[in-house]
């Protein structure tokens, strides 16, 4: 602490939280569901708010930091301000500054630009307890200059927030144009094009039932499971291996390079459909339940092809319309047998393929562009922070 302090700008003092701000945990109260009753109270867990209530605990500014289920690195946004007609669940620290020191901004500032992990406690469920934040530490300048570096970082953070959603807006333009793409080419139909189903182009393979004792990361035989299959990308994994013996015993569920694997349970998640390329290091691996794997018949239908199709909005709407969502959304074998799939020559494939791979490959290179200026513009946001703490932000410390 005294090394901390002595780094301090001149009129400026470190403070524990617990001596510049009152805890109110005692006053916040959970409630379930079923208990809710609907009204306009904004009603807030450890990240923000959960639903609308009808009556409230607080009415006044209070900052809220996450408690549990709430992260708590750099820049992990993990407090936040809350004003006027609140209630407040048992998830997130509720603070009172002492507004004759500390103004609220300045505060959720600090905290969302320090490292809090180290006063986190708990493996399987993280907890910033109360005992331990009261120790985090908060620089102290004085009102005005907190008022002055609050108003500039204001100023900075909406000119960022706004280049980041423009960013944001044409990363999604560029899949847009992609997956448009790819409906153009799927939807032509006419001479040359007949609509077959997917089981009459390819084999399809339902996964095996193993045994949770089959599996050992020390074992030859790699294993496909529904943790694998990611959004159009193959999630490779060494803790999931069988043994060698299995390749003979359960030969009808070997999977080879190249083949497509398809989630069967939650098929379709917020950021798409679940489906991959089994790459050149699961050759001949084993595939477990609840994956259904789509084997080319290289005869009549290329393999970039097909993938690319089960890559279009056109699948992805199919599966929508035919998964059973009661309990969560999932594909029948038979629903993936019968699936239409738009047949063109072999030759008009390649064709077709070679340039869906250029469209996709440019695709990318503008999205790892953009995502590279994404961040740029946070790393921009914490060196700002940065300075802000070190008493080193003025006007001219912002890019225009």
């Amino acid at each position: 602490m005294k090394s901390r302090q002595a780094q301090l700008p001149e009129g400026w003092e470190m403070k524990k939280l617990g001596e510049v701000c009152d805890i109110l945990d005692s006053k916040r109260k959970p409630i379930t569901k079923r208990n809710r009753i609907a009204g306009e109270i904004p009603y807030y867990g450890a990240t923000g708010v959960l639903s609308y209530v009808k009556d409230y605990l607080f009415d006044e500014k209070l900052v809220l930091l996450g408690e549990d289920g709430a992260k708590w690195e750099c820049g992990d946004n993990s407090a936040f301000v809350i004003e006027g007609k609140t209630w407040v669940n048992n998830h997130a620290h509720v603070l009172r500054t002492h507004k004759e020191m500390l103004i609220e901004e300045w505060l959720v500032y600090n905290l969302n630009f320090q490292n809090l992990m180290p006063f986190v406690t708990g493996m399987t469920v993280p907890k910033l307890n109360q005992g331990s934040m009261r120790n985090i530490p908060i620089p102290i300048p004085p009102l005005p200059e907190q008022r002055a570096i609050v108003a500039l970082l204001d100023a900075a953070f909406a000119k960022i927030d706004q280049a980041k959603a423009n960013i944001e807006k044409n990363i999604e333009n560029a899949r847009e144009l992609f997956q448009s793409k790819l409906n153009e080419v799927f939807s032509q139909r006419g001479e040359g094009w007949e609509e077959k189903t997917v089981d009459s182009i390819s084999k399809i393979v339902n996964g095996h039932s193993f045994k949770s004792r089959d599996f050992n990361p020390n074992y030859e035989i790699k294993a496909i499971k529904i943790t694998n299959v990611g959004i159009k990308e193959f999630v490779e994994d060494d803790s999931n291996n069988l043994p060698v013996s299995f390749l003979k015993d359960y030969s009808k569920v070997k999977i080879s390079e190249g083949s497509i694997v398809l989630a069967l349970t939650r098929t379709i998640i917020s950021g798409g459909l679940k489906v991959a390329k089994v790459p050149s290091s699961y050759h001949n691996s084993l595939l477990n339940q609840r994956v259904a794997a789509i084997m080319a018949d290289e005869a009549v239908i290329n393999k970039d092809y097909l993938f690319y199709y089960f890559s279009s909005k056109i699948v992805y709407d199919y599966v929508l319309n035919n998964v059973n969502t009661l309990m969560q959304p999932n594909l029948s074998i038979a629903d993936l047998r019968k699936m239409p799939v738009p047949v063109t020559t072999l030759e008009n494939q390649l064709k077709l393929s070679s340039q869906i791979k250029k469209l996709s490959y440019q695709s990318e290179l503008l999205i790892e562009n953009l995502n590279r200026k994404l961040q740029n513009l946070d790393d921009l946001k914490k060196s700002l922070l940065q300075k802000a703490f070190a008493g080193e932000l003025t006007h001219s410390a912002i890019p225009a």
